[in-house]
């Protein structure tokens, strides 16, 4: 259905809600699944019409599309189920349990076992589980909210919860802008049409003479409500499309649409303007060029409907999430914890993290000096004193310069600075001690007040404000691009941002006037009063849907606000600050959900749905009374400016790990030159080199390479580690390193996958689940396994362990996960699979075609990419479910996207087949290896080539196996090899002295816990295997001193692998 057609069926709606067919309303939100009724649905819920929860659910998901809908479909049935036993009508139970609750057992029959044997107990109350059960409507009510929190998680769900912003009676208005233009093109126009009919176009019988054509319309009072209409029956005449006079007031949302929609029939001196909306009308302007904001359908994108593959069930899960109004939340998501304190020297004034790497942090300070600090090592980079590069740029020598702002460009590439004196600085960021002058701007007559990035015509350029009351923006050339007049004050802040292809920037001034431009020169199209009336910053929620400002009066009066963007007017005002500042507060948002405000030496937060404070922190004090402060971009980590020239680092639990992780990890520093590529400022990330012999999965006895650089090839941990591990370094390079053996049974525990499959088949690929919660083997004959973890008491994590056997999983239906092989030689077919990241898909194929399941039935979704050239390596894009890279016996590397069956581009430069795809999102790389000896690094977006690194094998070694590439979790180290494990240690004696032993073929790395592993052997057993050491961790490599490691009988193994981090195997 095209863009339309389905704004159309939202009038409809709009219209049946509007005179009250809400039968017909509520049918027709089910059978569209365009918007699913929040309120509906708790009143049947809360109702226990249990029928009618599930016939409007059954319009937007199925039991077995998801987990999430899995959920949501047994929590009503076990409601229902508990209901029937609570009146003790057994016979309604027991027909529950056959008819709605069997289908679960497939998933988790443990639990339906033990649901089923609530059916012996005189109370289910008696149940340990249940005993906290209360009445039926108190449970209905505690189950809403859980069905709410599922609803909002899932996927299916996106975009269908909100209905949109509509005025009232839409659809009754654009027919009448339809009569009136039929009206004004009859040729005898009458002064009172009677309208009599809509099914035929309106024209006018002739008369004694023409008139003048006169407008269909009633009365302005009747647009207010929708009741004065007549109904359709009557064939009333329908009230005047009204122009909205506030639309310029509404912060932009109609700036582009407010042109030409109107019927020129319909007279403007009929439409009241409300007395406050006067002083906004002073300057109104229309763009000349129609930015339009509805999504018309054209050829390309009606082909590209047809070739939808599976409509019902979407892959673009994961892909672009939306957020929850009520999305679950606590406390502990806030950074409140104190992790470090760094002393900077000087007092801060700006700071900002990194947009990818999230503990990089640039500070700028009063001395006009700018550092970037890596905060989990506590490590200075680099530093940049102020100094002027261009003659030009004259500065009176005794002028103190200081900045007032620093930033990030979007893609990491760029920082840019604003100085108190009429300078603007931008530094290209190539490594971690290495920032590049780029340019120098002689921005503003006096100081410069603000700085940000904004991508007008998809160019990257720099906003700039100052105190000579100008708004600038330059290109990254230096070139002035536009220059926008109109604030009468100082401007003391800017704000771009974009609302469909509107691009646009907020400014504010110092007399407390806020302003809004288009990227045209024509002026400003707002002009209105922040609260406060001085100084004042605005911000955009993470994912750009909320206005929020905060800012302070001269009397020291703060205020935080959210905007209602669509009327200009504030929303909400936040409330938790003290009478009066001395200076101006500093905010922040982060993850769509909270504001922080420094204030009264402590750091505020709010959650953005409540007005009033939700906790505040003193962060162990040291705090200056109005602390700056910075989110970075995961929300996981709070920069926080001290009173003593210093800033602290505040985080939660996964930012504390996120710190850790760097703290702990050590690595051999890297020895390759650096190669930088070519610097496109205003084009994609700088992407990183990766100069190393790659590891070999199907050896346990090759090393893997040092880590590539997080950020253009020099890692920015390398630096911290330098001091600390100097003495330990120096010793290294004169000492070869030995591998810990792990040989004796003791040192691991092993468990065998159950499989009842005869006859076996040996394992050609074995993979984790995402989640960690499952592992998924295929083997040579075509047919994938999978085996999932329960909670249990012994397990009660869920996770993959080798403590507890695991289900061998099928859905009831008892299909089988089976690659097409037509036509295909098994013994020389390439295996290949890949999980998406929602673990919600497999894609597999064994030479023939690459088919799609669904992990939760099994189903084949779709197959796709026939042979030749067969597929060998999968991959899916880890921000777009719908984007596979695909390697081909070839050589070639194709970039599919499932959605409209279409290979977007081919990658060219190994010479032999693909053997391994690994995707960084955070690096926004696809790196590719080759039966060739080759390594390739692509850019994830535009796909273009930024290195290709050939693998130096050791002298007198032969290559063996296929070379493969995995990332480690933190999405920038590869794997590294850290221990061997001996058959001995895994197998039994009977199978390790058989006189045909089995032996591992593919091994699979858990993606959560880093020292357990997976392998598949020659005989079709998987094994998962972890340490059994008290700490769980695997004994660290030693140095080997004179051929003897640390004093102890030297091991059998000659390899040298010098290798010390902790997460490596």
């Amino acid at each position: 259905m095209s863009s339309l057609s389905r704004e159309l069926v939202f009038l409809i709606l709009q219209f049946l809600d509007e005179e009250k067919f809400k039968e017909c309303v509520h049918k027709l939100e089910q059978e569209s699944g365009f918007f699913f009724n929040m309120k509906f649905f708790e009143e049947k819920v809360l109702a226990g019409e249990w029928d009618e929860v599930e016939k409007y659910l059954s319009g937007f998901t199925k039991v077995d599309d998801n987990r999430y809908s899995m959920k949501i479909f047994f929590e009503i049935r076990k409601q229902k189920y508990l209901e029937a036993l609570d009146k003790y009508d057994r016979a309604k139970a027991v027909d529950v349990l056959v008819k709605d609750l069997k289908v679960f057992s497939s998933f988790n029959e443990e639990l339906f076992k033990e649901i089923t044997q609530l059916l012996t107990l005189d109370n289910f109350r008696e149940n340990e589980q249940l005993s906290k059960y209360g009445d039926t409507k108190s449970a209905r009510s505690i189950m809403l909210i859980e069905l709410k929190k599922l609803i909002e998680a899932n996927p299916l769900f996106r975009e269908k919860l909100v209905f949109p912003t509509l005025k009232t009676s839409r659809l009754r208005t654009l027919i009448n802008q339809s009569l009136n233009w039929q009206h004004q093109l009859c040729k005898n126009p009458r002064s009172n049409p009677d309208i009599k009919t809509l099914f035929t176009d309106h024209t006018c019988q002739p008369s004694n003479g023409a008139r003048a054509p006169t407008p269909v319309t009633l009365p302005f009072s009747a647009v207010a409500k929708s009741a004065t209409y007549a109904p359709l029956g009557a064939h009333g005449p329908f009230p005047p499309a009204a122009v909205n006079p506030g639309a310029l007031a509404g912060w932009m949302a109609n700036a582009a649409a407010s042109s030409s929609v109107q019927s020129p029939v319909v007279a403007a001196s009929s439409l009241p303007i409300p007395p406050n909306q006067v002083s906004i009308l002073k300057r109104p302007r229309t763009p000349p060029n129609a930015l339009g904001m509805v999504d018309y359908q054209n050829s390309e994108s009606d082909q590209l409907m047809k070739r939808l593959r599976f409509p019902s069930q979407p892959l673009d899960e994961v892909t672009y999430p939306t957020p929850s109004p009520h999305a679950s939340w606590s406390l502990d998501d806030l950074p409140r914890t104190l992790a470090c304190t760094i002393n900077h020297g000087s007092n801060v004034t700006s700071m900002d993290f990194h947009p990818l790497h999230h503990t990089l942090l640039i500070v700028g300070s009063t001395n006009g000096e700018v550092t970037l600090w890596e905060i989990a090592l506590r490590e200075r980079l680099a530093s940049r004193p102020f100094k002027i590069w261009e003659a030009t740029a004259a500065i009176a020598k005794d002028s103190s310069v200081s900045i007032t702002k620093v930033t990030w460009s979007p893609d990491g590439t760029l920082i840019g600075i604003a100085f108190t004196k009429h300078l603007v600085h931008l530094y290209t960021y190539q490594g971690p001690n290495d920032l590049q002058q780029h340019l120098e701007i002689d921005a503003h007559v006096g100081g410069v007040n603000d700085l940000a990035f904004s991508h007008p015509n998809k160019q990257l350029c720099v906003v700039t404000c100052g105190d000579d009351k100008l708004i600038k923006v330059w290109d990254l050339t230096g070139r002035k691009l536009f220059n926008f007049e109109g604030h009468e004050a100082p401007v003391y802040s800017v704000c771009p941002h974009h609302k469909e292809s509107i691009q646009f920037i907020f400014s504010t001034a110092l007399d407390g006037k806020i302003k809004a431009w288009l990227y045209d020169n024509i002026g400003s199209r707002v002009d209105y009063d922040a609260p406060g009336r001085w100084c004042t910053t605005m911000l955009y929620s993470t994912d750009g849907s909320r206005l929020f400002s905060c800012g302070t009066s001269k009397d020291g009066d703060s205020y935080l606000v959210e905007w209602n963007e669509s009327e200009g007017a504030i929303k909400r005002t936040y409330s938790g600050f003290r009478k009066k500042s001395a200076g101006v507060v500093q905010f922040d948002t982060t993850k769509n959900r909270f504001l922080a405000a420094g204030e009264d030496n402590q750091i505020k937060f709010w959650d953005v749905d409540s007005v009033n404070i939700l906790t505040s922190v003193d962060a162990d004090g040291g705090l200056p009374s109005l602390p700056r402060l910075r989110f970075n971009k995961e929300g996981n980590l709070l920069a926080v400016t001290t009173a003593d020239n210093g800033f602290k680092i505040l985080a939660n639990a996964d930012g504390v790990r996120a710190l850790r992780a760097i703290e702990t990890r050590s690595f051999e520093a890297l020895r390759a030159p650096v190669e930088p590529a070519p610097i496109k400022v205003s084009g994609a990330p700088v992407v990183p080199n990766i100069s190393a012999v790659l590891t070999r999965v199907d050896r346990m006895d090759r090393s893997s390479p040092p880590r590539p650089s997080a950020l253009n090839g020099v890692d920015p941990t390398a630096r911290g580690l330098e001091k600390t591990r100097s003495l330990e370094d120096a010793t290294d390079k004169t000492k070869p390193w030995e591998l810990v053996e792990i040989v004796d049974p003791v040192q691991c525990r092993v468990v065998t996958m159950p499989d009842n499959t005869d006859p076996p088949s040996k394992v050609a690929r074995l993979l984790y689940t995402n989640s960690g919660v499952g592992l998924l083997a295929l083997g040579s004959n075509a047919i994938q396994k999978l085996w999932k973890w329960s909670r249990t008491e012994q397990n009660p994590s869920g996770k993959a362990t080798a403590s507890v056997v695991p289900q061998h999983w099928q859905p009831n239906s008892g299909l089988l996960m089976t690659n097409d092989v037509t036509d295909v030689n098994l013994e020389e077919a390439v295996p290949c699979i890949a999980l998406s990241k929602n673990d919600s898909y497999v894609m597999s194929s064994c030479g023939g075609k690459v088919s799609l399941f669904n992990m939760m039935t099994f189903k084949v979704m779709t197959t796709f990419m026939s042979p030749p050239p067969a597929s060998t390596f999968l991959a899916f894009h880890p921000q777009d479910n719908n984007i596979i890279a695909i390697g081909m016996d070839d050589s070639t590397i194709h970039i599919y996207n499932v959605r409209v069956d279409e290979v977007k581009t081919r990658l060219r430069s190994h010479q032999k087949r693909i053997t391994g795809l690994a995707f960084s999102g955070l690096l926004n790389i696809l790196v590719s290896s080759g039966a060739d000896a080759q390594i390739c690094i692509w850019n994830a977006e535009t796909w273009d080539k930024r290195r290709s690194i050939a693998i130096q094998l050791p002298a007198g070694k032969a290559s063996s196996g296929d070379t493969r590439v995995q990332f480690h979790s933190d999405q920038v180290r590869f794997l590294r090899l850290r221990c061997r494990i001996a058959p001995a240690a895994y197998l039994s004696p009977a199978v390790a002295n058989s006189a045909q032993p089995s032996y591992p073929l593919v091994i699979a790395a858990h993606p959560l816990e880093p020292y357990q592993l997976a392998i598949g052997m020659m005989d079709g057993a998987v094994k998962v295997i972890e340490p059994s050491e008290s700490d769980g961790k695997w004994a660290v490599a030693v140095p080997v001193d004179n051929g003897v490691p640390n004093g102890r009988t030297a091991a059998s193994s000659t390899n040298s692998n010098p290798t010390t981090d902790q997460h490596h195997r």
